[in-house]
């Protein structure tokens, strides 16, 4: 008689109130592979039912208290419960009693006295029919986990902080068993990323308590087992494959470190991921590799997705620093000075409670904010004296030539309203537009406080390198050429709290 493979013993609850037809149903349901559970009423059953995860009940009808008719129907009224197949154990021959368990909800009937071949073949037709109405209860719930699973990706995707690591983690998270019920699922995961050089970075994951705990395993496994470059392996292994398989060996040379014994397996092979799933439960099917094989798939799409973008991000950053040193090129000012102007409007925003978006956007794009400056004659630029009208006049048309030059990109808004902005004041004494108050962009108002520190901080032809306690105690009380009300009041209450910052920048980033 062919009967249904489990990993884990199926369990059989039989239910009957004499010891001796209980002692008869474990002698014959035990040497053939089962485990059974024992009660002998009604309300023990319900007990058992609840204390352990039951395949099969074996229930006899005729009861003292809660009759087996009663204890079918309450374990097919319960959601949790109502997918175990009943056979009721009867000496009834009435038709309206077979009625009656029908509507109780029993999938068979055995008449006393019992045959052990009905009994046996009945509970592993019956042990089919369950495993795969959970298969398909549980690819129904897959599926449900999958687009809950891509839509929490997609609505939390983002390219430029994406940790690879931890999409992982959440990979392993949908598929690993976080209870010990849920045999459908892998005991244990194994995850190898590229690490340096040759060696591969391997993780073990378990759920411990519901939570899952990845560990590094100090193993120097080079990701060995063949898989053709460009290309990709997902396939399944029960135990008796895994015997036949290559990759079993592969998978030994794991257990010294992991301490585990394999049974089954599902695995995904790549050059840049492998996720070994294994122990689950019960036997493969394609199916079980499908649904994993659909979870990596989407994060290798965002991971691939997010390298490009970050690749794109990195070209626009060099494109504006390389813009930003052009308008150096005729100025006493190096690199680091459009550096270090970024990095104090980082501060200032983040001080001020500005977005995450917003403080990193005025980091990269403060570095365009003299851009305007090609455009001013490099005599006008490096003169050691004191400009005239009309030389001041020109240096004055540097922040409408920034403007000009930056454009109307919308990637480079804040840029194109720092390069006009940043020499107002809140005073209205400053230029080109004479700007008052908060007339003049937060962008604008952050920049003039930076760009005027670091002008200080460094040596001009008309003036010396101060430090940076008299530099901000002329920016913090004057000097009589700069002076605080020049300054938005909470841009300098954020300098005031920021100095110390603003120092290390400084000498961390010194020409």
């Amino acid at each position: 008689m062919e009967k249904i493979i489990f990993t884990a013993k199926p369990r059989i609850l039989c239910v009957d109130d004499e010891p001796l037809n209980l002692k008869l149903f474990e002698a014959m349901l035990e040497p053939r592979g089962y485990e059974v559970i024992k009660a002998e009423n009604g309300r023990e059953a319900q007990e058992r039912i609840a204390e352990h995860r039951i395949d099969l009940v074996l229930l006899d009808v005729m009861m003292p208290g809660i009759d087996g008719f009663e204890v079918c129907r309450r374990i097919k009224e319960d959601e949790k419960y109502r997918n175990i197949p009943v056979i009721m154990i009867t000496s009834l021959k009435s038709k309206g009693d077979r009625i009656k368990g029908i509507k109780a909800g029993a999938e068979d009937f055995i008449s006393k006295p019992i045959d052990h071949g009905e009994v046996l073949a009945r509970v592993n037709m019956l042990l089919k029919m369950k495993a795969l109405s959970d298969r398909l209860n549980f690819a129904y719930i897959n599926i449900n986990n999958l687009t809950a699973f891509g839509e929490e990706v997609i609505n939390t995707f983002n390219p430029i902080t994406f940790d690879f690591l931890s999409k992982t983690d959440n990979i392993v998270n949908q598929i690993i068993r976080q209870t010990s019920d849920r045999f459908e699922k892998p005991q244990i995961v194994i995850v190898g990323l590229p690490g340096n050089g040759s060696d591969w970075l391997w993780y073990q994951y378990e759920s411990i308590l519901g939570k899952l705990q990845r560990n590094l395993l100090k193993i120097g496994i080079h990701k060995s087992l063949d898989v053709h470059r460009d290309n990709r392996r997902v396939d399944f292994y029960n135990s008796a494959d895994l015997k036949k398989s290559e990759v079993l060996s592969f998978i030994k040379r794991f257990e010294p470190a992991s301490s585990i014994k394999v049974t089954n397996m599902v695995c995904y092979l790549s050059h840049e991921l492998c996720i070994l799933a294994l122990n689950y439960g019960r036997d493969l099917t394609a199916y079980d590799a499908s649904v994993l094989n659909s979870l990596v798939m989407q994060s290798l799409f965002l991971k691939s997705l997010s390298t490009q973008i970050k690749e794109v991000e990195d070209a626009f950053a060099y494109t504006i620093y390389a813009l930003a040193r052009a308008a150096e090129s005729n100025d006493e000012d190096t690199g680091n000075h459009i550096i270090r102007v970024g990095k104090y409007c980082s501060l200032i925003a983040k001080q001020i409670g500005m977005s995450e978006k917003f403080t990193n956007a005025i980091r990269l794009q403060a570095q365009m904010h003299d851009v305007g400056k090609i455009h001013t004659p490099p005599e006008i630029l490096k003169k050691p004296a004191k400009l005239t009208l009309e030389e001041f006049d020109e240096m004055k048309r540097h922040p409408i030539n920034g403007a000009k030059i930056v454009g109307d990109h919308a990637r480079l808004t804040i840029a194109k309203t720092i390069a006009l902005t940043h020499h107002e004041r809140w005073d209205g004494s400053g230029y080109p537009c004479k700007l008052k108050g908060e007339q003049i962009p937060i962008e604008g108002r952050i920049l003039n406080i930076a760009d005027q520190y670091d002008a200080l901080r460094n040596k001009r032809v008309y003036k010396p390198a101060y430090d940076h306690e008299t530099t901000r105690r002329i920016i913090t009380e004057g000097d009589g050429r700069t002076m605080p009300h020049h300054f938005d009041p909470q841009v300098l209450a954020a300098f005031k709290e920021t100095t110390s910052q603003f120092e290390e920048v400084y000498e961390k980033l010194r020409d």
